[in-house]
């Protein structure tokens, strides 16, 4: 199963990139007639679904190409790489994720701030498990949701990663 709760794809390609926060894992699926991002998680090195990186395709590439750019501080779109994303989750959980996509690189909206953003205020707490079943970290940006006190709360890549993304986004920004 996956973050979302689907069963992974039979036919899966992968890649993994080196990053400042450890190995970040792309997943595509390809038993559809249209490819699609599957996937974007931080993984242990020892997790990976193919070590030797030897899974080809064009969608892995631009996520190689956009995640590399971000990480380099030269790139926060991902939209070239969202065209892309599959297409599973509820209609509300889609509609969380894509309203992570409008937190701007360097700042942290609460997830009450989230809710209020889709017209939703008293749905805080299906906010919050909606953002923690988000399967494109980085991509959509769920790290930039914060407790209401300004705390950091739950994150799939554990609390340290992220820290050093919101720190990381902040010294890019300049904020």
């Amino acid at each position: 199963m996956s973050v979302v709760n689907q069963p992974m794809p039979d036919k899966l390609a992968t890649r993994w990139i080196e990053t400042p926060i450890g190995a970040v894992e792309i997943g595509i699926n390809l038993d559809s007639e249209v490819p699609s991002l599957w996937y974007v998680e931080i993984v242990a090195t020892e997790n990976l679904r193919d070590p030797k990186n030897q899974d080809q395709h064009p969608i892995l590439d631009l996520a190689q190409e956009q995640l590399s750019k971000y990480f380099r501080g030269e790139e926060t779109n991902f939209s070239d790489l969202l065209a892309h994303q599959s297409n599973y989750g509820t209609a509300f959980q889609q509609q969380v994720w894509q309203a992570l996509t409008q937190i701007p690189c360097g700042q942290t909206w609460s997830y009450g701030e989230l809710a209020n953003f889709i017209s939703n205020p008293k749905a805080v707490r299906a906010v919050g498990a909606a953002n923690g079943k988000n399967p494109l970290a980085i991509v959509v940006p769920c790290h930039r949701v914060i407790g209401a006190n300004g705390t950091l709360t739950g994150y799939a890549g554990g609390l340290d990663n992220k820290q050093k993304l919101l720190s990381f986004e902040s010294k890019v920004t300049g904020d």
